[in-house]
């Protein structure tokens, strides 16, 4: 098993989302996890020459609403006329007394009728029909190649599209060959959760009962001595891969890394390790993972943090608590975790895609072949 997350951090609309000031239309959002927001501030800040204040903070609450256009192009967009008495102020589309009762009011009301329009024409219907939505703002711009020897990926979202992309292409292409699973006595199977970045702890997330109860389903449909065990007989047998993109060196601050756990980017996929749990590694994992790695000369990389540091924490101590199955933490080098546009290597893609390949090919094979005396 593979298992990694879809979701980064980003800016949420809030439920009333509609603001507006100074000549500006603003849009109300929510911080969803725990993402550098100062690298999101495309969102307009105040010029050094009004603020020259040395370390740059701001208030979430108050000072993060991105802001979507002007009050003047869209009163002359919907054909309003602007009030001097209240120029700040866009009249709503559903101000009318004969509106049939409603417990909330529409989502028109709630939101900049046009930011609705514009859902409603990606969802290829009309405004009236858009009851609520859930909306995320990120960073659309497509993923690019760059550095000098085009060599870096600059993207949004590495975190953890990245993974989730390696594990997908290497559970396909481990499928490619007609008689790939001929032999096969395992279920070759990734899932890919929701919400690790506000703790997992939610239905889609990690940490409720959607892996374990897929198992049971699965676990008796092959041939088993009891059916009664089966679900323990397999998670006994099994093994999951936790993909989380991990951080390279920044030489910027080297001195924030243990001096003998630096990653480097396009140098292989990185084994995390932690004494203290917060990653699931152990040895019989990295043995095994090891050999996958050989079988297609994918080079493979240590990570262990300082001990005078924190350390960051995946779905994987809290699947191998849930599951009781051999669990190891991995995933590709990257820089800026977290920011709006983040930093990974080309080369590593290829072969996090070839590890995985590797690990559902010959996961059966090398199963009983790890002893740990």
């Amino acid at each position: 098993m593979i298992g990694a997350h879809t979701d980064s951090p980003a800016l949420r609309v809030k439920p009333i989302s509609r603001k507006q000031a100074e000549g500006f239309l603003q849009v109300g959002v929510e911080t969803y996890g725990g993402g550098l927001w100062h690298t999101f501030l495309r969102i307009p800040t105040l010029a050094i020459h009004l603020d020259r204040q040395e370390t740059f903070t701001f208030n979430k609450e108050t000072q993060l609403f991105p802001i979507a256009g002007l009050i003047a192009a869209e009163l002359n967009r919907s054909g309003q006329q602007l009030n001097p008495q209240t120029p700040d102020s866009i009249s709503s589309l559903n101000d009318s007394p004969n509106e049939p009762f409603a417990p909330l009011k529409l989502s028109t009301e709630r939101h900049h009728p046009y930011m609705v329009e514009l859902i409603a024409q990606a969802a290829g219907v009309s405004s009236a029909s858009i009851a609520d939505f859930e909306l995320l703002l990120y960073d659309t711009q497509k993923a690019c190649i760059g550095g000098l020897n085009d060599e870096l990926i600059f993207s949004a979202r590495l975190d953890n599209l990245g993974m989730t992309y390696c594990s997908t292409v290497g559970l396909i292409n481990s499928l490619s060959s007609p008689s790939a699973l001929d032999e096969e006595r395992s279920i070759r199977l990734i899932s890919l959760f929701d919400h690790e970045e506000v703790g997992s702890e939610t239905a889609q997330g990690a940490d409720s009962n959607f892996l374990p109860s897929v198992i049971r389903r699965l676990s008796v449909l092959g041939p088993s001595p009891s059916k009664e065990t089966a679900y323990e007989q397999t998670l006994a047998s099994s093994f999951l891969v936790s993909a989380d993109m991990a951080h390279t060196i920044n030489p910027n601050y080297s001195n924030k890394y243990e001096n003998d756990h630096k990653p480097e980017m396009n140098k292989g996929t990185v084994i995390k390790i932690n004494a203290n749990a917060r990653y699931a590694t152990n040895s019989p994992g990295i043995v095994l993972i090891q050999e996958v790695a050989r079988r297609r000369k994918v080079p493979l990389q240590l990570f262990v943090v300082r001990n005078d540091s924190s350390c960051g924490s995946t779905i994987g101590p809290m699947l191998a608590a849930s599951l009781g199955a051999r669990t190891l933490d991995l995933g590709n080098p990257q820089l800026s975790m977290h920011s709006i546009r983040e930093t990974g290597g080309v080369d590593d893609v290829g072969y996090g895609v070839d590890l995985f390949e590797s690990f559902f090919e010959h996961y059966s094979e090398l199963e009983g072949k790890i002893l740990v005396d």
